[in-house]
């Protein structure tokens, strides 16, 4: 399976037809495999409709879009995820998870019978769990700030488990060092590093994904909430704020007639462990 995305820097191109570049993703028994940027080449509607099923495209992720669109890609055989915000590498892993959520479209992956787009009637929906996940802007001065840089990193906590490697899947991470598309002390720690340097680095709580805060815990009538009916406690899913922008949050207890949902970062108040190799910067 391959998915393309409306690509700009790291984030979902909110203009199919204006996009400059898409980033496609090979998919293997649910897993990506291969990512790569290609070019759009500048081409209109019709012509990127060609372009992506020449790249044997089944699934396109993507902010705004028309009928004229929609209409070439069907004819393409290319099924449409719109009004997607956010950054692409995460769309995708929702998708891949279980459901990806946008303002106003449901775009549910199902393992067994391949995937299907629906549309919630007042814009609020459920999806899967969020991938990695970035910290806010902090003010950096280094040799890579405002570059494009590629690192291999591993990922631990303090007593050693693993929760996250770019090794394991073969691929570096491609982000804008010191723009708040990562967590404050990995940018930090990238921003004067060499190509081919590591490091490795304890970030307390305040230099990753803050501490919990009770104000984020916030409790929904079911009735308002189309689609929560089916979520259990313990599901990591995205709901979607007044901006239409999906966030994660979990679901910590559920009752006949409403629900609670933590927007805490699910690695809130943890102490994380990072070994980083600067790969490539561009």
């Amino acid at each position: 399976m391959k998915i393309a995305v409306t690509y700009d820097n790291g984030n979902i191109f909110q203009h199919f037809g204006k996009t400059e570049f898409f980033k496609v993703y090979e998919v293997e028994n649910n897993q990506v495999i291969s990512s790569e940027v290609i070019s759009s080449n500048g081409a209109g509607h019709g012509a990127l409709a060609e372009l992506l099923g020449n790249q044997s495209v089944d699934l396109l992720i993507c902010g705004g879009i028309g009928g004229g669109a929609q209409t070439a890609l069907a004819e393409a055989g290319i099924e449409v995820c719109s009004g997607v915000q956010g950054d692409v590498d995460q769309a995708v892993e929702a998708y891949l998870e279980g459901e990806l959520v946008s303002a106003g479209v449901n775009c549910d992956h199902h393992h067994e019978e391949g995937h299907s787009c629906g549309s919630h009637e007042d814009g609020h929906s459920c999806g899967g769990s969020c991938g990695g996940s970035c910290g806010g802007h902090v003010h950096l001065t280094g040799r890579n700030v405002g570059k494009t840089c590629r690192t291999h990193y591993r990922g631990t906590f303090n007593d050693g488990t693993q929760f996250d490697s770019s090794y394991d899947r073969g691929e570096p991470l491609e982000f804008i060092c010191g723009v708040g598309q990562m967590i404050k002390g990995f940018d930090a720690a990238v921003a004067d590093m060499e190509v081919g340097q590591s490091v490795d680095v304890h970030l307390m709580p305040e230099e990753a994904y803050g501490m919990p805060d009770s104000d984020a815990v916030f409790t929904l009538e079911i009735a308002q909430l189309p689609g929560s009916e089916d979520l259990e406690a313990g599901q990591r899913v995205y709901l979607t704020n007044q901006l239409g922008q999906p966030f994660p949050v979990s679901v910590v207890e559920k009752t006949e007639t409403t629900i609670t949902f933590d927007a805490n970062h699910e690695m809130a108040g943890k102490e994380l462990n990072f070994h980083i190799e600067l790969v490539e910067v561009k």
